[in-house]
């Protein structure tokens, strides 16, 4: 028998490079038809389809069509975030783009390459080819010359740059989230080493909690989306709870929250954590973990000044011989570039008939001074309603332009019916806040039942505990702190029942 000669090296790579190349050409064919849901039918068929999975797989397919490149989700832990996300979102987008690199992180690096190497194997089940000498879980690479690299917060990463960036867990536990060093760690490391590693048009997504403090690393890159120098982020955030404003996460207008069809109140799982499941979690791990790993909202520790446990809720509608709102006016506009702009923030308060002291309605917004104005005339002729004489206060404006502004604000309240004064700011916030503080403390101040319609029982809650020497913003409990003071002042006012 002849023997065959074989091919000359050149030949031969040059034979293997045409196969390859018309293998990408029939995956390029076929991928794009299939969608994110149909892959991980085929890849992970056990996969259980939550509503709120359908929802995110929505927004994740928009991430792999180039359609959406910002994403920051806030869901509780054990509802499929880093499955859905870290582990097979990655594999599905190599799929798609076997040429492009992902970029995998989370708060240490041995969770990230643990996650790799999920993610590594759905994409093999996915049907990418991987490179026999590169397939280590800190970073493994297709035949198509993309891959996936692995790093933890605080430490170093690969030198290769990412077209979608995932952040799963930037920060380990509470006791991280209160260390002010580790927040500025993950903070510089966000700048320096994983956002500088984008492509052109690169994606990110960040999966992360609400932690109370400085580590609450969703609440930085909001703050930084407020501070922006005209170039804001326009993260798209997918929450937990079913509110339907951006404000009741405390989102920047630059964002936009993710449409949500349940009713607010309604859980995100019920199958898995129904509503009563919920109850029970939040009475046995309190309200401090409860807001920040379940509801994902902004929450502090038990505050500093103003204590969470002081604010007790009235049962019903207290009768009030006087009622007062103080306003601390934010005269910068939103939009200003490199500012964390103030909230217009005011609070009204009343005197019961034994003395102390209810909080009757909260109020605090971001607009222009337009818009605000117009807001401040809805929230006057609702208090000219109410059965019961409001005397408004407001702090006056400083800056340019600030006394003009005010005055023409007091005219235009005025003309609506109600008694207006103003008065400068003076003296120290912390000093004006004591007698508020005393009296708290004391169980002498209340909360009135909120409505449905408007509620803002926790965040004033929050707001307080916050409240310190160096807190970003001090405008509703200075709102607070000065309704409080004028409520000292005896009025003659007839005794009535304040309708809400």
């Amino acid at each position: 028998m002849t023997a065959v000669a074989p091919l000359p090296v050149r030949a031969s790579v040059r034979a293997a490079a045409i196969l390859e190349l018309r293998r990408r050409q029939r995956t390029a064919q076929n991928v794009p038809r299939e969608t994110f849901r149909d892959w991980i039918a085929r890849v992970s068929p056990r996969f259980v389809w939550y509503d709120h999975c359908v929802r995110a797989a929505a927004v994740l397919q928009d991430v792999a069509d180039g359609k959406r490149d910002r994403v920051i989700v806030l869901w509780p832990p054990r509802h499929s975030k880093t499955e859905l996300f870290s582990r097979l979102f990655p594999a599905y987008y190599l799929t798609r783009h076997p040429e492009r690199w992902v970029g995998l992180g989370s708060y240490a690096a041995a969770l990230a390459y643990k996650i790799s190497r999920a993610a590594r194997d759905n994409a093999r089940m996915g049907g990418v080819t991987l490179r026999g000498d590169a397939e280590a879980v800190h970073e493994w690479e297709t035949t198509a010359g993309g891959g996936l690299w692995a790093a933890g917060v605080g430490g170093p990463a690969t030198g290769k740059g990412m077209h979608l960036g995932i952040l799963d867990d930037p920060v380990k536990n509470a006791e991280e989230a209160a260390s002010a060093v580790i927040a500025e760690r993950n903070q510089e490391w966000w700048a320096s080493t994983w956002y500088t590693r984008q492509e052109p048009g690169a994606a990110l997504i960040v999966v992360t909690t609400r932690w109370p403090g400085p580590g609450d690393f969703a609440g930085w890159l909001f703050n930084q989306e407020s501070a922006d120098d005209g170039h804001p982020e326009r993260w798209h955030v997918m929450a937990a709870e079913a509110e339907k404003t951006a404000e009741a996460y405390d989102i920047p207008a630059t964002c936009t929250l993710e449409p949500d069809p349940r009713a607010v109140g309604e859980a995100l799982c019920p199958a898995r954590y129904p509503v009563e499941k919920l109850r029970k979690i939040a009475a046995r791990i309190g309200s401090y973990f409860y807001r920040s790993l379940f509801a994902q909202r902004k929450s502090t520790r038990e505050g500093s000044m103003f204590k969470w446990a002081w604010w007790k809720v009235l049962t019903a509608s207290p009768v009030v011989t006087s009622l007062v709102r103080y306003w601390d006016l934010a005269g910068t506009e939103p939009t200003r570039k490199g500012h964390d702009p103030d909230f217009t923030a005011s609070t009204l308060m009343g005197r019961l008939p034994d003395l102390r002291t209810a909080v009757f309605d909260v109020t605090a917004f971001r607009e222009s001074v337009g818009q605000r104005d117009a807001k401040i005339e809805e929230v006057a002729r609702a208090d000219r309603l109410r059965g019961v004489p409001v005397t408004w206060w407001f702090e006056n404006e400083t800056g340019v332009g600030g006394a003009e502004r005010t005055a023409s604000l007091v005219r235009r309240v005025q003309a609506i019916g109600l008694t207006v004064h103003t008065e400068p700011a003076t003296g120290s916030k912390l000093l004006r806040a004591e007698p508020l503080a005393s009296a708290a403390e004391a169980g002498n101040v209340c909360l009135a039942p909120e409505s449905t319609a408007h509620a803002w029982h926790d965040r004033f809650r929050t707001h307080m505990a916050e409240f310190s020497a160096h807190c970003d913003h001090d405008d509703i409990a200075d709102a607070a702190s000065g309704a409080y003071n004028k409520l000292a002042v005896p009025t003659d006012w007839v005794q009535s029942r304040v309708a809400f």
